[in-house]
């Protein structure tokens, strides 16, 4: 018979490990923001625009709402990627 201290209800997710959980959920925020950048986000508008200063801090612009974009659940890669991880410490 089971412990029932120790079990957890059916259907609750085991807890992660916080850091390959933060380590999958960087490299989705990374993925993103790269994609954010080929999707020309923060480029400068040829008529009007904000000069070298405006190209300079449009990646953390960009990183930043790709980091937003994690926090709102992201795509999912974080998930694949911390079950990956997990997968090989086994």
């Amino acid at each position: 018979m089971s412990d029932p201290i120790s079990s957890r209800p059916p259907g609750l997710p085991a807890p992660r490990e916080p850091r390959l959980w933060e380590a999958a959920r960087a490299l989705e925020a990374n993925f993103l923001a790269e994609m954010l950048e080929y999707a020309g986000l923060g480029e400068t508008p040829e008529g009007f625009g904000g000069g070298p200063g405006e190209d300079q801090f449009a990646s953390f612009l960009r990183q930043e709402q790709a980091e937003a974009l994690v926090d709102a659940g992201g795509i999912g890669l974080a998930e694949s990627l911390y079950n990956a991880l997990m997968e090989r410490r086994k």
